[in-house]
């Protein structure tokens, strides 16, 4: 029986491809910046983005983090929604290790507006903590995706403010493809932005992060104080390489799939579609006992989170056919 892992994006395994690159990979040390593996990972993801240099790290989170206590000191407020990752998966990492406050902004979407930026910004006062940065997601955690247009007036209000923005694009590929725009367009909506090669890029390790080379020169110290210096990174980067020249031109594949599967719920009466999906990702309500339906869902090879707050959710990616969501689409049946 195929195990069909609908938990996440996180869950691909590495291509042939991918492994064969890590094994022929040419590697050094490269805290001492001289792999040239990583270099050329580096180099290539900046040209992308459209920025003057990047850094490789280990995770989303490890970007995430870098990016803020590079540009905030201790005491200082960052502006944010309530649901980002920064917010709600990172272990409170802003607090632990940058010691920076945060401003939510609360709308039913998730998305972040010029008029949340302008009524989240902070006066010059004595009592208050310093307004210094506005952290904005795309794709979203929910699944949807920030028009282009929205991006760039957040950050046009943000340096009238004179804050800077750091963009937590973790799946920036999937949300660019969404809006049919090139990433370097979202980039340009950011004074930083982390991506990930995990996730729907297929990489088994590593995120990137990208932005001027006094940003990045200032991050690779800040990684090395948290214990993120790697030596041979190269047999990583390897793949990191192959997920930026393959897998970002497959993800078309992964969106349709969810597309599909949405259609198909839609036919079945006892689910509720959250939403139409725009990425790679499908929410849905299911008017069936969580725990038959988790228990069909096993029986047939397929590994799904748990419900939150009664809502279901579905990642395609690089391992899930169209034939793995009739199995899922069959549990659902027999759930009901």
């Amino acid at each position: 029986m195929k195990r069909i892992d609908l938990r996440s994006d996180t869950v691909t395994l590495p291509t042939d491809e991918m492994r064969k690159a890590m094994a022929n990979a040419e590697v050094g040390d490269d805290v001492y910046m001289d792999d040239p593996t990583v270099n050329l990972l580096q180099k290539k993801a900046a040209e992308l983005l459209g920025k003057e240099d990047a850094l490789f790290v280990i995770s989303g989170t490890m970007g995430n983090l870098l990016s803020i206590m590079t540009q905030t000191r201790h005491g200082d407020e960052l502006i944010t929604g309530r649901n980002n990752h920064i917010i709600t998966h990172e272990v409170g990492g802003l607090a632990a290790l940058c010691g920076v406050m945060t401003r939510l902004v609360n709308n039913d979407n998730d998305m972040i507006y010029p008029e949340d930026i302008e009524a989240a910004m902070r006066p010059d006062d004595i009592h208050e903590p310093r307004s210094v940065l506005v952290c904005l997601e795309n794709a979203l955690s929910n699944g949807t995706v920030v028009p282009l247009e929205i991006m760039k007036k957040d950050y046009e209000t943000a340096k009238r403010l004179g804050l800077n923005v750091h963009l937590d694009g973790a799946r920036l590929f999937n949300a660019a493809l969404a809006l049919n725009c090139d990433v370097k367009e979202l980039a340009a909506c950011a004074d930083s932005v982390m991506f990930c090669l995990s996730k729907g890029l297929g990489s088994p390790m590593g995120s990137m992060i990208c932005g001027t080379k006094e940003f990045i020169a200032q991050a690779r110290k800040n990684r090395k104080r948290i214990g993120g210096g790697g030596r041979q990174m190269g047999h990583m980067a390897a793949c990191g390489l192959v997920a930026l020249d393959v897998m970002t031109k497959r993800l078309h594949e992964d969106h349709d799939n969810a597309k599909y599967l949405a259609a198909e719920l839609k036919k079945i009466q006892g689910v509720h579609l959250m939403s139409e999906p725009e990425i790679s990702m499908v929410f849905f309500k299911l008017d069936a006992d969580e725990a038959k339906f988790m228990s069909l869902c096993k029986d047939a090879g397929i590994l799904m989170n748990p419900s939150d707050r009664g809502v279901y959710r579905v990642v395609t990616h690089v391992g899930v056919e169209k034939e793995d969501l009739d199995v899922l689409i069959e549990c659902i049946h027999k759930a009901l």
